[in-house]
């Protein structure tokens, strides 16, 4: 071993025995599948989601928020004074998923909570100062690419495709029907 070579360790000798035993990939790993319909659209649907958290990821480290707050912020700046439970419905989120985003918010100065006055045990969000600014931003956002790549679009594929998303969205919402238990075979006449 020379002076410059680093000793290997247990845990590198199987790493590099686990790589000398990888089989390099097949030819058809890259080729085209027919999935069907469903399945396709659902492999669709998760990339999409994929993308979505990725990004949501990316615009944290660069500009200090993520997708579902920048939505918030974007929500709230529309309809200043909405509840916490009319935002949940237009997010389509559950209401304590949206706690800790609105929370998150508030404690950063980007939101503003207000006790509803017909209501003392609802409370009521608006933007602050620092918000206005969030919500203001056009450029560097999941948004902003979201709507370059819909304006690629006619309006007439983008009514279809938001048809197409809210009735999944409806459908996988309601809850998912255990599946029926394989019948036992009833024995024939016959086998008696």
């Amino acid at each position: 071993m020379t002076a410059s070579a680093k000793p290997r360790t247990a845990g590198s000798r199987k790493r590099t025995e686990a790589a000398a035993r990888r089989e390099p990939p097949r030819e058809d790993e890259n080729e085209e599948v027919d999935l069907g319909e469903g399945l396709e659209f659902m492999r669709l649907l998760w990339g999409v989601n994929h993308a979505l958290e990725a990004s949501s990821k990316r615009m944290d480290a660069a500009i200090g928020i993520t997708g579902p707050q920048r939505l918030v912020i974007r929500i709230v700046g529309r309809f200043p004074g909405i509840s916490a439970g009319r935002l949940a419905r237009l997010m389509h989120v559950h209401p304590s998923t949206l706690t800790g985003i609105l929370g998150r918010l508030v404690t950063r100065g980007q939101l503003r909570r207000d006790p509803d006055p017909n209501d003392a045990r609802r409370a009521l969000f608006g933007l602050t100062a620092k918000g206005r600014e969030l919500d203001a931003l056009r450029g560097g956002t999941v948004e902003a690419k979201v709507r370059s790549t819909l304006a690629r679009f006619p309006s007439a594929r983008l009514s279809a495709t938001q048809a197409v998303l809210a009735a999944l969205t409806e459908a996988l919402a309601e809850p998912i029907a255990k599946p029926r238990e394989p019948r036992e075979p009833t024995p024939s006449r016959r086998a008696r």
